[in-house]
């Protein structure tokens, strides 16, 4: 066992003193000299009131006009306000979100310190966040710019000494008076009285509590949360803040509830400034390109594209239409829409001409300071033309036509919920067969939805995003509705995306600002103009093009003297909500595109407005004033389109029906069967090759109807044209009282079939002659391998059994209908496995009475030839 001597331990403890005397003197060394080092250029608090004076920030148009002069707001109108002047509640809603312990803290968050040290020792980012008020003070007034904009350990101890010695120069109440007069709200707005005036177009004395949450949420990220171009984040953010206050015992819940509930009107005290929404936009950009600072203190001279003409007519047409439409004198219904927006943009180059975000931004009645070019509003069906581009893509396998027939009939689609979803034309009604030209020219909803299942969603929001659309990213959100409206789109983003129909297939990037100069006329950035990435084949663009610009096609909608057509060619589409809150109409020529926007900007219901009522005229317009004294140009048809006549209601090219072939002389001429035949354009390789085959002759026997046999006396057989629909229309043709063809022979015909083959015959000769139906779509589900087809009722469909209303009248249609090439000689209708009805011919269908609980509907039916078929599965739920 070793043993220390006690006279070499006595020798070893002076050393060991000294060593950790020495370190002990380093470690306080160092400390001075970290501290030295943090304090030795930090400004004193005294110096916290001054100011600098700087050259102005000057906005102009195209043409050099003045737009807007931005001051610095310290040099002139700005107001400090006592602390006895502000409200309580935004006293209150600051302290609560922004710093709750600063009463009590020393001016610095410990805990947040620690947190940086410890980051920075791990090797982690020092994340900015979590200052306290006193910290922002010194951060926003002491540093510099170029330090208040790092984001590292230096800068958050050095913000933390700034803080600690304002807190001992200041007291509490002037530290909080002086950040609620400095912090910067967004919009030009520093201090809460210029944020009061720039928002709500009053004093900060006037502000109640939910105008006080609000602002108190902007200082955090104002350009995210900016109430006049992202509403819904601003109320997010504002229901944060009064979670907060009653977190802390500011207000009760209740008390937060009701300003949750309140309902603000934005609008700004009136001020010189032309072009408001536009020069807002434009200082968003400028404050994200170049900072805040540069703004106040660099002297920027900016130059946009806007033509002040061209705002100045727009604005003047959005406030001549709104008074028309308030007009009620005429007999017209009150039509309560009070708000409306117009972009006007080159499709070549992306410049923005005109910008109206409201009619009247200092009009808090209208929310009129709320810029709707850039808010976020559900598009109707002004978004269908991207549905149809992505469908008709060539580089896609079996892309559609123009020509392509779909079937405007009820159908109902399963939702990822597995809930039924039937959508709705706009006036109610089924039309049949439709071409998409047609289809897409008048806005036929049904139709729409079947195109958007047969690309996908996924396809048609990859188009949407390559196009500039930011809105529709998370694809996962998305159902077929997308593609009636159901995602929210911001008119800027969706007129620049008409841009790339317009010029070509070229992505159109919106540019609101040409070049910006220093206070010495030193260039500082230019903008580009010029034309994007390809975003799709200039062929599909052009086909898009002339559907939008057919008159004719969009006639059966909106008549051929529509506020649409213009004095020269132009296309353009037009979308309302289903609510009434949203009115669009854009359109372009190759000059220019225009988007309108028609609604109310708090989201009130229009009354009695449509699209082609409330948006149209405004584009109308606007597009005809604009293109005044410009000479007229054509779109131009690039290579690779062909021109071929088909029939109008089948879309195949119509078959030429000899004499020989119904036993008529061989040398007549031939027959055109189709009663109207139209020239469409196709994209080459994309046309169809089969002929039609809807349109057929039949011989009939005179003296009863019947299908004549082959030895039918010539004296009593007449020849007659039906058109033979697939199956899927052939009880829509039946209710639009459609001739059909007689199913069964004529026994007055000598030599013709047995008595016993008779009928089958005539069913198999007139199922033969049924259309092929190969240009013709069919939605998903269920699926097409069935031969018999469920219509009604709908999958995962949910009823309720009404105990005011007689059992014997609370029943359930059961129906069916046969896939294309599919006779029966008879069907039953199952329910749970029993039978409700067996029925021998159209229409299949029937009632059934509701009872409680999970039911399940199917069919079974014998073909011709005796063979048994059988129907998809459907499954609803009755609840009492």
């Amino acid at each position: 066992m070793l043993r220390v001597n006690r006279h070499q331990s006595q020798v070893a403890w002076p050393w060991l003193a000294r060593i950790f005397i020495t370190l002990a003197i380093l470690v306080a060394l160092a400390v001075v000299g970290m501290l030295r080092w943090l304090v030795v250029d930090l400004p004193t608090p005294d110096r916290l009131y001054e100011r600098a004076a700087a050259p102005s920030t000057r906005i102009y148009d195209r043409h050099g006009r003045l737009l807007y002069e931005i001051l610095d707001p310290h040099g002139g109108a700005h107001t400090p306000l006592p602390l006895e002047e502000i409200p309580s509640s935004c006293v209150d809603a600051t302290i609560a979100t922004e710093d709750a312990s600063f009463y009590r803290n020393p001016g610095v968050d410990a805990r947040a310190i620690m947190r940086a040290l410890w980051t920075n020792l791990r090797g982690g980012e020092i994340l900015s966040g979590g200052s306290t008020i006193t910290q922002q003070l010194a951060r926003n007034l002491l540093l510099s710019p170029q330090e208040r904009a790092e984001v590292s350990l230096e800068r958050k101890l050095r913000e933390a000494i700034l803080a600690w010695r304002l807190a001992r120069t200041y007291d509490k109440d002037e530290i909080l008076t002086l950040y609620l007069n400095e912090v910067y709200y967004g919009n030009l707005a520093y201090g809460i009285e210029a944020a009061a005036r720039t928002y709500f177009a009053k004093s900060a004395a006037e502000l109640d509590l939910a105008e006080c949450a609000l602002l108190v949420g902007l200082p955090q990220a104002p350009a995210r949360h900016n109430p006049l171009e992202n509403p819904k984040a601003a109320t997010a953010r504002q229901e944060v803040v009064l979670g907060l206050m009653e977190k802390h015992g500011y207000i009760s819940s209740q008390e937060a509830h009701l300003a949750a509930s309140e309902k603000l009107h934005f609008a700004s005290t009136p001020f010189p400034i032309k072009a408001p929404h536009f020069v807002m936009y434009v200082r968003g950009q400028l404050e994200k390109e170049f900072g805040l600072e540069a703004i106040y203190t660099h002297g920027l001279q900016v130059h946009t594209t806007l033509d002040l003409d061209a705002q100045d007519t727009a604005e003047r047409v959005v406030r001549y239409r709104l008074e028309q439409l308030a007009d009620t004198r005429s007999g017209q219904p009150p039509r309560n829409v009070r708000n409306a927006a117009v972009v006007v943009m080159d499709p070549d180059t992306g410049e923005v001409l005109a910008m109206v975000g409201s009619p009247d931004y200092f009009d808090p009645l209208i929310d009129g300071a709320v810029n709707a070019t850039a808010a976020t509003r559900q598009p109707g069906s002004s978004i269908k033309p991207i549905t149809y581009a992505a469908a008709f893509d060539t580089a896609r396998p079996n892309p559609l036509t123009a020509a392509t027939m779909v079937m405007d009939v009820r159908t109902a689609f399963v939702t990822r919920e597995g809930a039924p979803y039937v959508p709705q034309n706009y006036d109610h009604q089924w039309r049949g067969p439709v071409l998409l030209r047609q289809a897409l020219a008048s806005s036929y909803n049904l139709v729409a939805v079947k195109v958007l299942d047969y690309v996908g969603i996924e396809a048609m929001t990859e188009l949407a995003r390559s196009m500039g659309m930011t809105t529709f990213d998370e694809v996962g959100r998305f159902g077929l509705a997308l593609t009636l409206g159901g995602g929210e789109v911001r008119l800027l983003e969706l007129t620049a995306a008409y841009g790339a129909f317009a010029n070509g297939g070229y992505r159109v990037e919106p540019v609101t600002i040409a070049r910006v100069e220093d206070s010495q006329g030193q260039v500082l950035r230019t903008w580009r103009t010029a034309s994007g990435s390809r975003v799709m084949d200039e062929r599909v663009a052009y086909l898009v093009t002339d559907i939008l610009s057919d008159n004719l096609a969009r006639a059966s909608t909106f008549g051929e003297g529509s506020p649409l057509r213009l004095s020269r060619t132009a296309a353009a589409k037009t979308g309302t909500t289903t609510d009434w809150r949203d009115n669009w109409t854009i359109g372009y020529t190759p000059d220019l595109v225009v988007g309108v926007w028609a609604g109310n900007a708090n989201n009130e219901p229009m009354r009695h407005v449509s699209g082609v009522i409330g948006a149209a005229p405004i584009w109308h317009d606007v597009m005809e004033a604009m293109h005044k004294g410009r000479p007229i140009r054509e779109f131009v048809e690039p290579p690779g389109m062909v021109h071929m006549e088909v029939c109008a209601d089948s879309g195949l090219p119509p078959a030429k029906l000899g004499g020989a072939t119904y036993g008529q002389d061989p040398g007549q001429p031939a027959i055109q069967p189709c009663p109207r035949t139209i020239i469409e354009l196709f994209i080459q390789d994309t046309q169809p090759t089969q002929t039609d085959d809807w349109h057929q002759l039949f011989t009939l026997d005179t003296r009863n109807g019947m299908i004549a046999g082959p030895d039918c006396p010539p004296q009593f057989t007449t020849k007659r044209l039906y058109t033979l629909y697939p199956a899927e229309a052939q009880d829509w043709a039946r209710r639009q009282g459609i001739p059909q063809p007689p199913q069964a022979y004529s026994p007055l015909c000598p030599s013709g079939p047995t008595e016993g083959a008779k009928a089958q015959t005539a069913s198999s000769e007139t199922h033969r002659l049924l259309p092929s139906g190969s240009q013709q779509i069919s939605h998903s589900l269920p699926p097409a391998s069935y031969p018999l087809l469920l219509t009604s009722p709908d999958q995962g469909s949910r009823y309720r059994v009404s105990p005011e209303i007689p059992r014997t009248m609370q029943q359930i249609s059961v129906a069916i209908r046969l896939t294309d090439g599919v006779s029966l000689r008879q069907v039953t209708l199952l329910a749970d496995g029993r039978p409700l009805a067996t029925l021998l011919r159209p229409p299949y269908r029937t009632l059934w009475p509701m009872a409680a609980g999970t039911h399940t509907f199917t069919a079974v039916g014998l073909d011709a030839e005796g063979n048994e078929l059988r129907g998809n599965s459907v499954v609803i739920e009755v609840l009492e």
